[in-house]
């Protein structure tokens, strides 16, 4: 998918990058967001007001995810990707909205990362609609940063180039995503306890 929303695509398809663009990246932080407030609002009745116990809870949590990932398990979740069909049939912000709108909903296509179900648990133990929502956009925002990377992408070198830099980093950036994700565990774990 990342290979296929860029602008010289979508200049090939008669689309304009930018709105497709803007379309994946509302999509993404829209849907994101109200999953954010929806599952915020849920634990504001389950679990109300966050507390040490909940930083704590939510701080191990974190830190067994980066372990999860570190360790090379999989997360759980569905085994699909966006349904690129979609690009030949529909206009750019049609598909970039839908793209945008399964990205964001973190567990529509392949869970890449236990990080993702993090964010959800963050959600929840946030204790407020309010707050989960605003998670929810953090998330649907990060969501949409590949894409938005792509900007450059105006010729078939630049497509092949993005493409080989990507596979080249995709595992030290797992692995620095891993590692980050145990430091920020502890920090959630520390700052209950203190």
């Amino acid at each position: 998918m990342l290979s296929s929303i860029h602008p010289l695509g979508e200049r090939a398809r008669h689309n304009r990058w930018g709105i497709t663009a803007t379309a994946f990246a509302i999509g993404s932080m829209v849907t994101a967001g109200v999953i954010g407030g929806l599952l915020g609002g849920a634990g504001a009745l389950i679990v109300g007001a966050p507390s040490p116990v909940t930083l704590v809870i939510l701080g191990a949590a974190v830190l067994a995810a980066g372990a999860l990932d570190l360790a090379g398990a999989h997360a759980p979740g569905p085994h699909r990707q966006v349904n690129e069909r979609w690009i030949g049939v529909y206009r750019g912000w049609v598909y970039g909205l839908g793209f945008g709108a399964q990205l964001g909903a973190g567990m529509a296509t392949y869970v890449v990362t236990w990080a993702v179900w993090v964010v959800f648990a963050a959600e929840v133990m946030s204790g407020s609609a309010a707050a989960g929502a605003v998670i929810g956009l953090a998330f649907g925002a990060g969501r949409a940063i590949p894409v938005l990377a792509g900007r450059w992408i105006d010729r078939p070198s630049r497509l092949a180039g993005f493409s080989a830099t990507m596979r080249r980093l995709a595992a030290p950036a797992f692995r620095v995503l891993a590692a980050t994700t145990i430091v920020a565990g502890i920090a959630g774990i520390a700052s209950g306890v203190v």
